[in-house]
């Protein structure tokens, strides 16, 4: 079939509306025509007619191949413009209208956090890779153009570490790699257990090679097995000991531009409360201008801030709490005093603590979100309860994909 593109779909892929239904053609725009065989309302082995003026040349060599990056074919412009515009239609069906800014971009080339996954091909070479496009083929990475260059100049001897894990013919190992202050941390998560796990040989194998690639920490699912340096990252003013496998945003740039909003818009509160703080990422920067109460499921996340505490001077009181807050969500009570809330949970959301967050004094609160559709749920409680939304910031953290991260400002 021959198609018009007429729109883009949410998970990326452009939208072709036929008589029979949407018909979805992947790695295409706008305005293109394309060809192509149609399966079950997909476009398979689609060329591309006539181009968008919008198109432009991808910098990936494994561009269309590889399932991460499907948009780095789009022009700047319209591309952070459709996030934007995933965020507008996220809200509308909540029946939110409000100020959306434009989108925060971030370089190429920034990225400090990766999942590479592992495997031995036929001929006996371990490579590392991402998986194909609706695909769990592993496709072979070399280069990264969205990656820290530090971070792709160490495959080669991350895929000597990953040799040591597989051990078991079902084991399919998945490389966390992160780029920290202290040099490479990679906690590796996916390793067969049916069959005891690793070895005691290949554990030796595997703190050898790691010490000869030069890596701070090395991991297996959280379990430290060598750590010549802590990893440390920088919140704000503090530097803070990064737990293994614990949770990191992916882009230092993205990270600065949703924490300086965050604290923008707090200014004037005497006390914050930060909820799902992790370790620390709202929290420290949000304790140059007030006392900060934090609270976050992860112990060892909790550890960590409280390691940042002692170490750093300057900082307005933070007490941290380890809390599971989707079973134990903080109330009006446990809040009381806190003039301004900040909260951001994972993809899900967060209803209930949204619940008890509208029955707080708190007159500003913030929300961070890295799923527009659960923000604005959430959102939808908050103004029920009297807060108005006053901007959304859509922020381009993951660059060239269809995630979009956001910040929103809600006071009363």
């Amino acid at each position: 079939m021959t198609l018009k593109i007429t729109r883009m779909a949410g998970q990326g892929d452009g939208v072709a509306d036929t008589p029979d239904g949407p018909v979805f053609a992947p790695l295409t725009l706008p305005g293109e025509t394309v060809r192509g065989e149609v399966i079950d309302g997909r476009m398979e082995a689609v060329q591309i007619v006539e181009p968008s003026p919008d198109r432009i040349a991808p910098l990936s060599p494994h561009y269309g191949d590889c399932g991460g990056c499907s948009l780095q074919h789009w022009a700047a412009g319209p591309y952070l413009d459709w996030k934007r515009d995933q965020v507008i239609s996220a809200l509308a069906r909540e029946r939110i209208e409000t100020e959306v800014e434009e989108t925060v971009a971030v370089p190429a080339g920034t990225r400090r956090r990766l999942a590479l996954h592992a495997r031995r091909l036929d001929d006996g070479p371990v490579v590392l890779g991402f998986k194909a496009r609706k695909s769990w083929r592993l496709v072979e990475v070399t280069a990264c153009p969205v990656a820290d260059p530090r971070l792709v100049e160490a495959f080669p001897a991350l895929s000597r570490v990953a040799a040591a894990f597989l051990e078991h013919p079902k084991s399919a190992p998945t490389l966390h790699v992160t780029w920290t202050l202290d040099g490479l941390d990679v906690d590796v998560t996916g390793v067969e257990r049916r069959s005891g796990g690793l070895s005691a040989d290949r554990r030796m194998q595997a703190i050898r090679v790691a010490r000869e690639a030069g890596l701070a920490r090395l991991s297996l699912a959280g379990e430290a097995l060598m750590m010549e340096r802590q990893p440390r990252v920088q919140f704000g003013p503090a530097i803070v000991p990064l737990p293994a496998g614990g949770f990191l945003q992916a882009v230092p740039e993205a990270e600065a531009a949703m924490t300086s909003r965050a604290v923008a818009a707090v200014k004037g509160a005497r006390k914050v409360a930060d909820l799902f703080c992790g370790a620390g990422t709202f929290s420290f920067p949000l304790a140059t201008v007030a006392s900060v109460l934090a609270a976050d499921a992860s112990v060892l996340g909790i550890a960590a801030l409280k390691a940042g505490i002692v170490s750093t001077r300057g900082l307005k009181p933070i007490t941290a709490e380890a809390r599971d807050l989707f079973r134990r969500p903080l109330t009006p009570h446990d809040l009381k005093g806190c003039e301004a809330i900040v909260f951001d949970p994972p993809r899900a959301g967060a209803i209930d603590q949204t619940a008890q967050i509208a029955g707080t004094k708190a007159a500003v609160v913030v929300g961070v979100s890295c799923n527009p559709q659960t923000f604005a749920r959430d959102a939808r409680v908050l103004i029920d309860a009297g807060f108005r939304l006053e901007t959304v910031t859509p922020v381009d953290q993951f660059l060239w994909s269809a995630h979009v991260e956001l910040v929103g400002i809600f006071r009363r």
